[in-house]
């Protein structure tokens, strides 16, 4: 008997390791003195509690990375909603990049600045634009290091995270060659993006033919954010480029991965998303032709 509780004790052990091991993350400051322009707020503290994070002055990714035996190539840069007056870090950040580790995907969760917060000086196309864009080139320029196909890194927002996706998904994202940081060197277009919920800040009036493929989800009572789906779904068949709709009959805002969900269609809308990167060989190389 004494044997066996040993045993299952370094069982269990065995397993706590592992999964603590898959749950690694590391963070990087987007730009090591502090952003451009506000290299003196770099040191102000961040407020975080419970689900949330604010007071973001120092913009920053944490990185996910799926176990290596798992691991497709592909990366996705995820940008949690909060109304821009915080970020609601844990469930629209960790569980889905946990989710992306799960099969296969690198995530990488982006702490953007804030222009709703009271006496904010950030807006939205310039400053929020900007990390947006940093994020996008600053996984490039890792890709070596974490096994990551330069061609298969998209982004991911959630509601107000919608918003910061559209400050990057259509125009043409290219890299200074010229410039003295390699990371600005870099491509900032996403190869694809998911928007769920997202808000309607951005949306184009005409989605450019060179638009990265979408995948689009909400609830239809959801009157702030199932319009932009809409309206993008229909823009997407416009321009003729690849786009996926789902639209719920219930769930309303802030359904995050529908883990909490009671709704049968909510709690399995993320293998919606896994069956679309499959079928869009985001988690496989597309076939040469």
């Amino acid at each position: 008997m004494l044997r066996r509780s040993v045993l299952l004790t370094l069982l269990c052990l065995m397993s706590v390791s592992t999964l603590m091991a898959q749950d690694t993350a590391k963070t990087f400051y987007l730009w090591p003195n502090g952003a451009p322009g506000y290299e003196n707020r770099r040191n102000e503290p961040e407020v975080a509690k419970d689900y949330y994070v604010r007071n973001i002055h120092y913009p920053s990714v944490t990185i996910y990375l799926p176990p290596k035996e798992k691991a497709t190539g592909a990366a996705v840069v995820i940008c949690p909603g909060g109304g821009f007056r915080l970020l609601v870090y844990n469930s629209e950040g960790v569980a889905p990049a946990r989710f992306l580790n799960s099969i296969g995907v690198a995530a990488i969760i982006l702490k953007y600045r804030l222009f709703r917060e009271e006496n904010s000086p950030y807006t939205l196309e310039k400053e929020i634009r900007q990390d947006a864009y940093r994020a996008m080139r600053f996984v490039r320029s890792h890709a070596g290091d974490w096994n990551i196909d330069t061609n298969r890194v998209g982004i991911w927002g959630f509601s107000a995270g919608g918003e910061v996706v559209s400050q990057v998904a259509y125009g043409p994202g290219y890299g200074d060659p010229a410039a003295k940081d390699p990371i600005d060197r870099q491509n900032g277009k996403p190869d694809f993006q998911i928007l769920v919920y997202p808000g309607p800040l951005g949306i184009p009036d005409k989605v450019p033919a060179d638009a990265p493929r979408a995948f689009l989800i909400a609830a239809n009572e959801d009157e702030c954010c199932s319009v932009p789906v809409v309206s993008l779904l229909e823009r997407y068949r416009q321009a003729k480029v690849p786009v996926e709709a789902h639209i719920f009959a219930h769930g309303n805002h802030a359904f995050n991965m529908g883990y909490r969900s009671d709704l049968q269609s909510i709690k399995a809308w993320p293998q919606l998303l896994t069956n679309w990167m499959a079928d869009s060989h985001i988690l496989t190389p597309a076939p040469a032709k």
